[in-house]
């Protein structure tokens, strides 16, 4: 198949989904930074409820979402997962560095790379076992969202085992440890991992041919989707790079501004 026919027939939609998502991060976290790290009376959007029980849900439901629906397209979710793994100890590590070294609240320890790289591995798995075992795909995929929709149901009340234990073996699960660290960034596997099984239900059900559910968009939603999609399909560099990016260039402003 060509290039050309590639270029056609991509689900161009999941990369613009996962673009919108991406973009909305972005400004969440640079809300923060002006708000939190940098001191400045604004954005305060951030501390009101409608925000955390809605938008910020749909934004993580969005990118997860994406990525277990783009789990069924790859040819090899074992080196998918490798890439995202390494990324996210890289993240870990460095983290884990300047919250020594400097103090800086930045520790990471189990984020939203770390859910995308169980839920590829699962996946390809899945996959694996499917092949040997010339399993019907049909019964998997009813499996799989049985699973997937009661982590989700699970991880809406997992709130209530918070403090249950104080090992950090249960942290990835979505229990609240006391003595934790402070951290940057963290999102459980309850209920997140649940989504990105619907995510991959949903790719194995409507992206069978692994193509586009939306053809023949037009020159005008191709012109307004371009910079969307270029965003999406570029989703791990900018996600790794855009925190350090946005407080590096805050810091010399405010450094300037307030001289």
């Amino acid at each position: 198949m060509s290039g050309k026919k590639l270029a056609k027939d991509r689900a161009w939609e999941l990369d613009f989904l996962r673009g919108i998502a991406l973009i909305m991060m972005l400004f969440m976290h640079t809300s923060w930074d002006f708000r939190y790290e940098f001191g400045v009376d604004i954005f305060s959007y951030l501390e009101a409820d409608w925000f955390w029980s809605f938008v910020h849900p749909v934004i993580v439901v969005l990118f997860v979402g994406v990525s277990g629906i783009c789990s069924t397209f790859s040819r090899s979710n074992v080196k998918r997962g490798l890439k995202i793994l390494a990324a996210t100890l890289v993240l870990n590590i460095g983290t884990l560095i300047i919250y020594k070294v400097t103090g800086i609240p930045c520790l990471i320890i189990f984020n939203v790379l770390s859910v995308l790289t169980c839920g590829i591995f699962l996946y390809a798995l899945i996959a694996f076992i499917e092949k040997k075992t010339n399993a019907n795909p049909n019964v998997a995929n009813v499996i799989m969202g049985l699973i997937g929709l009661y982590i989700v149901i699970v991880g809406c009340n997992i709130h209530y085992m918070d403090n249950a234990s104080d090992s950090l073996f249960f942290l990835p699960v979505g229990f609240d440890i006391a003595g934790t660290p402070p951290m940057a960034d963290y999102m459980p596997l309850f209920p997140w991992f649940g989504v990105f099984l619907l995510g991959c239900v949903i790719g194995r059900t409507c992206y069978k041919d692994k193509k586009t559910l939306f053809a023949g968009k037009g020159k005008v939603m191709s012109a307004v989707a371009r910079p969307v999609e270029f965003i999406g399909r570029h989703s791990l560099i900018i996600y790794l790079a855009h925190q350090p990016v946005i407080y590096a260039l805050l810091f010399v402003i405010f450094l300037l501004v307030r001289r």
